[in-house]
């Protein structure tokens, strides 16, 4: 059983406790499609109103299906201006996944890691750096 407390810092841009337990589903091969392996990851941690959905997203960084991939992909960190969020093929250069993994601050970013009141799981950390890796496709 959660406490209130608990309860309340995973629905602080750290998604629902039972959504965030589902492993996105990476398909054979290792290769992760951005419609079905990252969007459903961004949807259930992150994209909530008061973090990056709604009218004034984070960081001006909507996460919301159907905005989320031009958000993301090829657009300039508004936190470390010389990094895109997601550099297509360059995982260890894209902001987002520095901020997921929480070493931001390797790179001069600041804030704490992504989500807030929350952690995403190793699986899920994986299928966006492949995705990143394989070139960051919209598909």
């Amino acid at each position: 059983m959660l406490s209130v407390g608990a309860a309340f810092s995973m629905l602080a841009c750290g998604g629902d406790p039972a959504g965030s337990l589902t492993p996105p589903i990476v398909p054979p091969g290792g290769d992760a499609t951005f419609a079905t392996g990252v969007q459903p990851i961004l949807t259930r941690n992150c994209a909530f109103s008061g973090c990056h959905a709604g009218a004034t997203p984070q960081e001006g960084m909507n996460l919301s299906a159907g905005q989320a991939y031009g958000s993301l992909v090829s657009v300039t960190s508004r936190q470390v201006p010389r990094l895109l969020r997601i550099s297509p093929a360059n995982p260890d250069s894209s902001y987002v996944v520095l901020k997921l993994e929480g070493a931001a601050g390797t790179v001069g970013g600041v804030g704490t890691r992504m989500p807030l009141g929350g952690e995403l799981t190793s699986v899920e950390i994986a299928t966006i750096r492949t995705w990143v890796s394989s070139g960051a496709a919209n598909n």
